[in-house]
């Protein structure tokens, strides 16, 4: 049966704000819903308390409510990458709930379920993520109390899926929670424990103390469950099982996946060793060392075993119990571990270590410590360590970052450059316009000048695209509502011109623009768009060859000016060499209509012929072109010529020689 049927949560509208889409998972004290953020339009995920968990009192119910809420406000102050993110807190029918981010994906149960157990570079890959995120929440003064699997999400890759386990973005969730439930069930039910037993600290079975030393214990159980497929105790009841973290030491994940590195069980061992201030101090502790075991696991020798595959089991979800705290002297009859065979189905507590071998150890040390040489060489190698954990220390804290440099305002090649003095990737997002910076150079970075960043990591920069310019469209001949449209879709203002008349474009239509059609013109420009009123009512008349006098006449009767300019030509004075407008233009009164006006042929000289004789001085004026007349006496010698000499008068003047 489908048990979302039966939820009546589902479709619900919480806080007039988040709308319930599904159900994703049920735990011991909450059940994670999907839903629309209404008011921001995305997609959270809902955790709303069992009704279990909150005290049936008034007093209880408001007293439980508080120490959530303030919780709640405590985890949203916690920002991380790896830390699922807190949005909003309230009540719904009397139950705290919790809006968080919405992580597509699945938990690192659901992976190991079908994957049974992961490789080391993929475990210590998860591990590092996930004791990043405790890190933080420890620096916060925060324990998250209750890491599993469940509670670490593996984000889906952009591609989908979660294939490539060592390049996925793991993120913690369910920080505080169980600390607000226990305080409210410790005043409900006498100083009782939430925990997992699967993964609970022994301090927190025997004492019921939490410290960031707890979270490391169950960090290095959720580590050995990744290496080998299956925690490291489990038992008929789940009172059986937190004890046996009390009472025994956790294997090494070699045990029972033969051909593991060594460091892997060193590793585990540290974090899940019975006494608390054995252990890392804090996540961050622990974090450094699987930072040193993942550069240890580059070494190629420690990649040549050849692991084998768990047969046990798929692991399975501990259940989560309550447990009386009380210290091992006052430990009830109910949780004491079965010694011997008492009855069927309990499982035999692993042997304690033999005597002889802490006997061995202790001779070993004495007989180190009690030699000179034996005690420099352990100073040595103490000094040795601690040079190593400080450069360490210096390494992860100081070493390995600088300083992001400037690179806005440079060019594309000058930023590269810079980049590469630097050991610095570069990386280009989206480009963009800038009417200030030049094309191809730097108008932003991301991380910005002077942020802390890893040694070889990658900057992001934004190239400016320069002014944005682009052509004015071609809009002649069009009616002016397309061409408006055309102009104003390409960012453009339109305004109209004055309008004249047209021969061609009939009147409405674009007959020309200011800026010119193809001009480059930034957005937002201004387009004057010049409209044809039609053809004029006036056609002018083809005067050329006409005299002067006859244009002006004709022109003045059509109610149009005659402007005349005169320039030397062959043709008749006064004739009309040419015109505007051409004849045939469509022109309106009042126009002004440009006449070129012939000044006739050029002036010629005449030359002196007096005092030559009659036929010699015929011979030279017409040799010049003028028509030549003889008066008197043709054999004898002129005495009179008109035109006179040196006379300027048209080409081909006739002129008359007297003669006696």
């Amino acid at each position: 049966m489908d048990t979302q049927v039966a939820d009546t949560l589902l479709g619900s509208l919480i806080d007039g704000r988040y709308r319930i889409r599904g159900r994703v998972a049920r735990g011991g004290m909450a059940t994670v819903y999907t839903a629309t953020d209404e008011r921001l339009e995305r997609t959270v995920a809902v955790k709303i308390i069992h009704p279990t968990q909150a005290p049936e009192a008034r007093a209880r119910i408001a007293n439980f409510v508080a120490r959530f809420t303030d919780e709640a406000k405590t985890i949203a102050r916690l920002t991380h990458p790896n830390v699922v993110a807190v949005y909003d807190q309230g009540t719904h029918a009397g139950l705290p709930y919790l809006v968080m981010e919405y992580v597509r994906g699945r938990t690192l149960r659901d992976v190991l379920a079908e994957r049974r157990r992961l490789n080391p570079d993929e475990a210590l890959a998860i591990a590092e993520q996930m004791l990043a995120a405790i890190a933080a929440a420890h620096r916060a003064g925060l324990v998250h109390r209750d890491v599993k699997p469940e509670n670490v999400l593996v984000a889906e890759a952009p591609t989908g899926g979660v294939s490539n386990l060592v390049d996925s973005v793991v993120k913690v969730a369910d920080f505080g929670l169980a600390r607000a439930v226990e305080a409210s069930a410790d005043e409900e039910q006498g100083n009782q424990l939430m925990a997992t037993v699967a993964y609970v600290a022994p301090e927190l079975v025997t004492e019921g103390r939490a410290d960031p030393r707890t979270d490391v214990y169950s960090a290095g159980i959720v580590l050995f469950e990744m290496l080998t497929g299956r925690v490291p105790y489990d038992g008929d009841r789940p009172v059986d099982v937190a004890w046996q973290h009390v009472d025994r030491d956790v294997p090494a994940p070699s045990t029972l996946v033969p051909g593991l590195p060594s460091v892997l069980d060193d590793l585990v061992r540290r974090a899940t060793r019975r006494d608390p201030a054995a252990r890392p101090a804090d996540a961050g502790a622990l974090l450094a060392d699987v930072q040193v075991a993942r550069d240890n696991l580059g070494d190629a020798n420690s990649r040549t075993a050849v692991l084998r595959r768990v047969t046990d089991e798929p692991p399975v979800s501990q259940p989560t119990m309550m447990v009386a705290t009380v210290r091992p002297a006052e430990r009830p009859a109910w949780a004491r571990l079965p010694e011997g065979g008492q009855g069927p189905g309990r499982r035999r507590a692993a042997p304690e270590p033999a005597e002889g071998l802490w006997a061995r150890l202790a001779e070993l040390r004495t007989s180190v410590m009690g030699d000179p040489r034996g005690r420099r060489a352990v100073a040595a190698v103490v000094v040795a360590l601690g040079l190593v954990v400080a450069l360490g220390g210096w390494w992860l804290g100081v070493g390995r970052y600088t300083s992001a440099p400037q690179l806005v305002s440079l060019t594309k090649a000058e930023a590269q450059a810079q980049a590469d003095r630097a050991g610095l990737t570069l990386a280009y997002g989206e480009p963009r316009f800038d009417e200030k910076v030049p094309k191809d150079s730097v108008l932003g970075q991301s991380p910005a000048s002077s942020a802390k960043i890893v040694k070889g990591s990658t900057i992001t920069l934004t190239l400016s695209l320069g002014p944005e310019r682009f052509p004015v469209p071609d809009v002649i001949g069009k009616e002016y509502e397309l061409a408006e449209a055309d102009l104003v879709n390409a960012k453009l203002v339109v305004a109209k011109g004055a309008s004249r008349y047209d021969d061609t474009l009939p009147a409405g239509v674009v007959l020309d623009s200011s800026p010119k059609v193809g001009a480059e013109v930034k957005p937002g420009a201004k387009i004057t768009l010049i409209l044809s009123r039609g053809r004029a009512p006036v056609s002018v008349p083809n005067l050329v060859g006409k005299s002067l006098t006859e244009a002006r006449t004709t022109l003045t009767g059509l109610g149009l000016v005659p402007v005349e300019t005169f320039k030397d030509s062959d043709k008749p004075k006064d004739e009309i060499l040419g015109q505007s407008p051409a004849d045939g233009a469509g022109v309106e009164k009042g126009t002004q209509v440009k006449l070129e006006v012939s000044k006739g042929p050029p002036l010629a000289v005449v030359p002196r012929v007096i005092d030559l004789p009659c036929q010699q001085a015929k011979q030279v004026l017409e040799s010049q072109g003028y028509p030549v007349t003889i008066a008197l006496n043709p054999n004898a010698v002129v005495r009179i010529q008109a035109p006179g000499e040196n006379s300027q008068v048209p080409p081909g003047t006739p002129v008359v020689i007297t003669c006696f």
